[in-house]
């Protein structure tokens, strides 16, 4: 999700945007404490297994504390960076930083200072806090594979990506540094450098696991038998099913074993099994069951099995890209994104009038004012899943003011009344769509010795007699256009504005 949220970040944040972002972070921090618990529990098996064959197990032992030393390093920097990160945009002490939640800070949808401090004065983040944060994680990811034997390490996937290719959401290619920290904002920012600790664990925990695996099984002595679980995914969409796969950790992998996970039997193949949950409804859930495994001495025992992920309902983006309203009778731009689906797979509705697909985005076309409902849906595999809906507020368009000689009131020249010779409608300066309306007619008034002369005209264009009229007049006499109609893209005549002009 928050890759999709990075790419919005190219147009105005959205109070939508802003509470996702908060909603990912806060899922993220909860994921990335719940992961340091397993790791925690993964070096207290590991340290087990030492204490009773340290002979066969010390090596691997070792080297699994260095990799704990090397990712508790890593992790700390990007701590601290998020912090003196926030410090430095939020102009506070670093102490206070770290007391502060990310939706209590004043810049969190700014992106200004954040840019300065991880690009820096440099066109590629060469001299920003974002290559020496790359720098530190290409150090990380060296160190502990050559903690692994050469002939093993492409056995290892560590993620934590700092190569590419990278593109903007205009498909020019970017280094890492301009691709997670150039204009994003101070809520993206902290969610990537959570994303960043959760890569380092991930990173940790292959690697300690992998060490695990080297163990040979006719060595494996011990009383208990812990199981590894791998999820595929941290986050789950209601209506998606949850997948992870469970191992059990120092055995041979070509043992055969079943499992009973969340009340559903499984067998293994290749040393693990796939686990596939359901995810009915919201929040963090907790699966328990066991894993039935051969011990060394023959028997077949049970070995306890307990993980927890978080159900996260869909995010559904829908605004227009102009105004926070759509107008009738007009084509409304709307965007619209939903995380965890491409935008081929988005379909749209509307409860009044049109939505079409146009180019990478959408046009939203109402008829009437009032209300309008936007829903959306997405075809995943063979299913329809519905993602929501969004209510907007639908207005007629405003009008337009009528000018001549490019005034619609005041002094004015003779001159410059007859050489303009016509009414011009104009929208107000802040209404950001480009309507055309057509001056239908009007009514053309002044005082001639006492006398009050109109003079009816179908368009918008003076005629003779008035433009005579006007060349007749006197410094400080007024002529007024009033009852000017003028017709919109909804075909209906609008009344305008008078104007009142006094002659110069």
């Amino acid at each position: 999700m928050y890759l999709v949220l990075t790419a919005l970040l190219a147009l105005n944040v959205s109070v939508e945007i802003l509470n996702a972002f908060l909603v990912v972070n806060d899922s993220m921090e909860t994921t990335n404490q719940t992961f340091s618990r397993k790791t925690e529990a993964l070096y207290k098996q590991f340290a087990q297994q030492d204490a009773q064959s340290h002979d066969k197990v010390g090596p691997f032992y070792n080297k699994a504390l260095e990799v704990k030393k090397l990712s508790n390093e890593m992790k700390d920097y990007i701590v601290n960076m998020k912090y003196d990160m926030i410090s430095f945009s939020e102009r506070i002490p670093v102490e206070e930083a770290k007391t502060k939640l990310l939706r209590e800070l004043k810049g969190k949808d700014k992106y200004d200072q954040t840019t300065s401090y991880f690009i820096g004065s440099s066109e590629d983040g060469s001299r920003g806090k974002s290559r020496e944060l790359k720098n530190k994680i290409i150090k990380y990811k060296e160190a502990i594979m050559n903690l692994v034997d050469a002939d093993k390490r492409g056995m290892i996937k560590l993620g934590l990506d700092t190569d590419g290719p990278f593109y903007n959401a205009d498909g020019k290619k970017q280094n890492w540094e301009m691709h997670n920290f150039y204009r994003t904002i101070m809520a993206a920012d902290v969610t990537i450098l959570n994303k960043l600790i959760a890569e380092v664990q991930n990173a940790e925990s292959d690697v300690v696991t992998h060490f695990m695996s080297q163990i040979s099984a006719t060595d494996f002595k011990i009383d208990q038998v812990g199981a590894t679980v791998v999820p595929k995914s941290q986050y789950v969409f209601m209506g998606e099913n949850y997948e992870a796969e469970v191992f059990v950790t120092a055995m041979d992998t070509k043992q055969n074993f079943t499992a009973n996970i969340g009340g559903r039997g499984y067998s293994s193949e290749m040393g693990k099994v796939k686990v596939v949950l359901p995810a009915t409804s919201e929040g963090p859930k907790t699966v328990t069951g066991n894993v039935m495994f051969k011990s060394p001495d023959g028997e077949i025992k049970p070995y306890p099995v307990s993980f927890e992920y978080i159900v996260a309902p869909p995010s559904l983006t829908v605004a227009p890209t102009k105004m926070n309203v759509l107008y009738a009778a007009v084509d409304n731009p709307v965007s619209i994104s939903a995380g965890g689906v491409s935008d081929a797979q988005i379909s749209a509705t509307i409860s009044q009038g049109t939505i079409v697909r146009s180019g990478k985005g959408w046009i939203a076309r109402v008829s009437t004012p009032g209300k309008a409902v936007v829903t959306v849906t997405a075809k995943v595999g063979d299913r329809v899943k519905p993602m929501g809906s969004f209510e907007f507020r639908v207005k007629n368009v405003p009008n337009p003011s009528a000018y001549i000689a490019n005034v619609t009131d005041g002094p004015v020249s003779r001159e410059l009344i007859v050489a303009s010779g016509a009414l011009i409608p104009r929208m107000p300066p802040d209404f950001e769509f480009d309507l055309n309306f057509v001056i239908t007619s009007f009514k053309f008034s002044g005082n001639r010795k006492g006398d009050i002369i109109d003079y009816p005209a179908q368009g918008n264009r003076l005629s003779e007699v008035m433009k005579e009229f006007v060349r007749g007049c006197k410094r400080g006499e007024k002529i007024v256009l009033e009852d000017i109609y003028a017709k919109g893209p909804d075909g209906k005549n609008r009344k305008l504005p008078s104007i009142v002009l006094t002659v110069q």
